[in-house]
């Protein structure tokens, strides 16, 4: 039985709108708790924000849904049902990889149809190899899950299951990069099959193999794209919410909690409203929730090693390009160089690899008629790095379209019609500490019970939720957050 938080839980207040909050929110209203939800924007998501501007509508967030059951079952909480909510279209192919070698490589999660595509693309070896891979990363969801991901965990002891040894076993706790090369020669494929260790802030160099359950997240389970944008969602897990009783306020920016005791007893808003509760649920980013909200820092969180951060374009365009695919992965030519140059160097990418994501491409009413939107995220060194962003910020977008040009989009700089640069001084002014807005790195004892917990140490009734507390980073991860999060108040949710 995992520790649960002290004294009564009718009435709870949860700082913070955004994905974890939500999935929060739903589950203790389902559980029958007073539930108010204080948000500083006039919309839900967080993170998983919308910019709506010239008949344009971008998201500001999350652009890859994975694991669709677990907004099922948030909802599920409340009697709801996904389809009721959210109109979710699978995308085929997943993502589309572009080499520098002039080679592209679609992503399947049909395996079939997978395997299909590596032996027209690369050959029938590498081909038998993804066979292979695909059977571990099922194991290692399947044995990794439940122990490990989708439970509240209060010690190292807690982890000596089973399910451990058969991680052990398969070689979960090896590193990633060197695991993935066990299954493929051709490095196309070793990139493609573990870049997605960048979601959670680490080289694939250096990431546990235990994070190619990502890879099956996406790769194997599918990705989604929802009607209406990203932002779609947080909308209809607030809506759901709503329905059944949850109070919503917002535009008011939390200011203080006052505690007593080592116990919350009301949190203050910048409005002056003093709303009183048995039990308060911080959604914003864990080190900034401690330092502006609690008053304190603990050192385990002052230590914490942050993921490198990104400079995101949202890009209202008057062109399209055939080649492209809704998720669109550039790779340069060189691979561990860039991670270097991120983590260790702290410096830009020289070979940039990046992503471009084409919303309109399954949702044209996310542009005016005849337009189009594009969402291009660079990685790019945290604010941990000496770079002014400041200076920086017009030189970097400029590189930005230039790169983009010289990898295949044409005349891309003079079609824009609307633009909107983020840095990472952007990602720090809202509420992401270090600009980094995959939150501390999952390190190895920044991972599982070393991650910060989700209860506040000296406190009785605080409970963290979000990315930057257990069980980490990603849609799916923050989901699986507020559901540990509503645990810790009201035990196992049903």
């Amino acid at each position: 039985m995992s520790a649960r938080v002290k004294g009564p839980t009718n009435n709870i207040v949860i700082v913070g709108a955004g994905l974890a909050g939500l999935s929060a929110a739903l589950r203790l209203a389902g559980s029958g708790r007073n539930v108010t939800v204080i948000e500083r924007e006039s919309v839900p998501g967080g993170r998983n924000g919308l910019l709506k501007v010239g008949g344009y509508s971008f998201d500001t967030g999350p652009t890859v849904l994975t694991m669709p059951t677990l907004i099922d079952d948030a909802l599920n909480c409340v009697g709801e049902e996904l389809k009721d909510w959210l109109e979710l279209m699978p995308l085929s192919p997943l993502y589309r990889a572009f080499y520098h070698d002039g080679s592209s490589i679609d992503v399947h999660a049909d395996t079939h149809r997978m395997e299909l595509e590596i032996e027209r693309t690369v050959g029938p070896s590498e081909a038998y190899a993804y066979r292979k891979y695909v059977t571990f990363v099922s194991k290692l969801y399947k044995y990794e899950m439940k122990d490990f991901i989708d439970r509240n965990i209060d010690s190292p002891l807690n982890l000596l299951t089973p399910n451990l040894a058969r991680l052990v076993a398969i070689g979960a706790f090896r590193k990633l990069a060197p695991k993935v090369n066990q299954y493929f020669k051709d490095p196309r494929l070793q990139k493609v099959f573990s870049f997605q260790a960048m979601y959670a802030g680490v080289s694939p160099q250096q990431a546990l193999a235990i994070y190619a359950v990502i890879t099956y997240m996406d790769s194997v389970n599918g990705v989604y794209f929802p009607k209406g944008g990203m932002h779609a969602l947080p909308v209809a897990l607030a809506g759901a919410a709503e329905k059944h009783g949850v109070n919503f306020m917002y535009d008011r920016t939390v200011t203080s909690i006052d505690y007593s005791h080592g116990r919350a007893r009301a949190v203050v808003t910048d409005t002056g409203e003093r709303i009183p509760c048995d039990v308060v649920v911080l959604n914003p980013d864990l080190p900034v929730a401690w330092r502006d909200l609690l008053g304190q820092t603990p050192r385990t969180v002052r230590q914490l090693k942050y993921s490198p951060s990104c400079v995101t374009l949202l890009i209202g365009s008057t062109k399209s390009y055939s080649r492209l695919a809704h998720h669109n992965i550039h790779f340069g030519q060189a691979w561990n160089g860039v991670f270097d140059e991120l983590i260790d160097l702290k410096t830009l990418m020289s070979d940039p690899s990046f992503l471009v994501t084409v919303p309109t491409m399954d949702d044209p009413s996310l542009a005016p008629d005849g337009k189009h939107s594009y969402y291009v995220l660079f990685p790019t060194p945290n604010l941990d790095a000496s770079i002014d962003w400041r200076t920086e910020r017009e030189p970097y977008r400029d590189r930005i379209i230039a790169t983009l040009e010289e990898r295949g989009y044409s005349n891309f700089g003079e079609s824009i019609e609307i633009e909107a640069v983020t840095t990472p001084l952007d990602w720090q002014s809202r509420g992401m500490e270090r600009g980094a807005p995959f939150a501390s790195a999952h390190t190895f004892f920044q991972t599982g019970p070393f991650r910060p917990r989700n209860l506040a140490r000296g406190f009785e009734n605080v409970v963290f939720t979000g990315s930057g507390t257990r069980p980490g980073v990603g849609v799916p991860m923050v989901l699986i957050s507020g559901r540990l999060a509503a645990e810790r108040i009201v035990g196992p949710v049903k």
